[in-house]
């Protein structure tokens, strides 16, 4: 069983994506709008449809991960920086013409602002997960020149 605060978070969490007007249903509506989209998108679409073969079974475990990132179901389960590492040529690019289309489908399926700038803001974060996740995978962790420290002495 979970820890009484991990249970209050859960329950804040769903209460407050409750005050936004998001819902399972709303969800639903915008995983399958949004991904009929990319399916038809001249850059995302040929990607997608090259990895996904059957779409049902995405479009429920995409429903379920927007569910847990909004609501809190707990229903999803999996590693999706595993399944982005292994799609040769995605780049920054992608995310950011991806998000684009999120962001376009979020006014039409959710009901008020606040819901789509609430969701808007946890894709960017994922997106931008993903790419960091998918550069050092690529290329490894950046190395990052330390400034030298003057020392007391030099004042002197």
């Amino acid at each position: 069983m979970a820890h009484p605060d991990t249970i209050a978070a859960r329950e804040d969490k769903a209460a407050h994506a409750a005050m936004l007007g998001i819902t399972e249903e709303r969800i639903s509506d915008l995983v399958e709008t949004f991904y009929q989209r990319i399916r038809e998108d001249e850059l995302l679409g040929p990607i997608f449809n090259r990895h996904i073969t059957d779409w049902d079974p995405h479009l429920a475990r995409m429903k379920d991960f927007w569910a847990s990132i909004a609501i809190e179901s707990g229903r999803f389960h999996g590693n999706p920086m595993i399944k982005h590492i292994a799609i040769k040529g995605i780049d920054r690019s992608h995310f950011n013409h991806w998000l684009s289309l999120f962001d376009a489908t979020l006014p039409d399926v959710m009901p008020n602002a606040a819901a789509c700038q609430f969701l808007s803001d946890r894709a960017a974060r994922i997106a931008e997960s993903l790419i960091t996740g998918i550069s050092i995978h690529r290329d490894g962790l950046p190395i990052i020149k330390q400034k030298k420290k003057e020392t007391q002495h030099a004042a002197r």
